[in-house]
């Protein structure tokens, strides 16, 4: 198979074949059994907006709070999961619906899923969205300056990107659309403590988390 191809019609040639089995340890048992429901935190932003850092120490908290989780780290996905997949916009959809079902089963399990995720299309964020019940998907979106995540920038990725060196990078050469009605816009350039504490006060106020945990 060649890089960033996959078989968009595999569908079409199993759904016929194949029967959802309903399991007898349904997601309802497993979160009693984590005091705590499971959701899908979806961090989106700019390339260096600060998403792995901020999902990582979200993650770290509600560990503490001995929560069952697991981040799905854009780079990290790409290693293995997605790694026959590019950046064009076709391949950036597929990235973002194969995270997307991941996600769903993740919480499934009971457990709370953490993506980080440039994610530059609304649509795409969208399909994920309506993929789960409304109460499952919490949009978080990092909001910072485009001067602010080149200056990050610990890749150096917006410095090959002006250079002309990668093709199709949001925020210049490649479009980000901002999320119209996100459940959380977390402004990144504050301190990390006090996205995360945002974020945490949110989770209690939605009943993510008992305020037992």
């Amino acid at each position: 198979m060649k890089k960033g191809r996959y078989p968009l019609n595999s569908e079409k040639k199993t759904e016929k074949n194949i029967v959802w089995h309903h399991a007898t340890v349904t997601r309802e048992r497993r979160e009693t059994l984590n005091k705590h429901r499971s959701v899908i935190l979806w961090f989106t932003g700019l390339s260096s907006a600060g998403k792995s850092t901020l999902a990582h120490a979200v993650e770290e908290q509600l560990h503490q709070k001995n929560c069952r989780t697991f981040v799905f780290d854009g780079d990290n996905v790409r290693h293995g999961l997605c790694k026959d997949l590019g950046f064009s916009a076709e391949d950036r959809h597929e990235n973002i619906r194969r995270i997307g079902e991941m996600s769903k089963l993740i919480i499934e399990a009971g457990v709370i899923a953490l993506t980080a995720f440039i994610s530059p299309f609304r649509k795409d964020r969208d399909q994920i969205r309506h993929l789960v019940s409304q109460d499952d998907f919490i949009e978080i979106y990092c909001r910072c300056s485009l001067a602010v995540c080149e200056q990050r920038d610990p890749k150096g990725l917006y410095q090959r990107a002006r250079a002309g060196e990668i093709k199709e990078f949001t925020g210049i050469t490649s479009p980000y659309e901002e999320p119209e009605n996100p459940e959380l816009v977390i402004d990144t350039e504050q301190p990390l403590t006090e996205c995360v504490d945002r974020i945490m006060r949110y989770l209690y106020e939605r009943g993510v988390l008992r305020l037992s945990t």
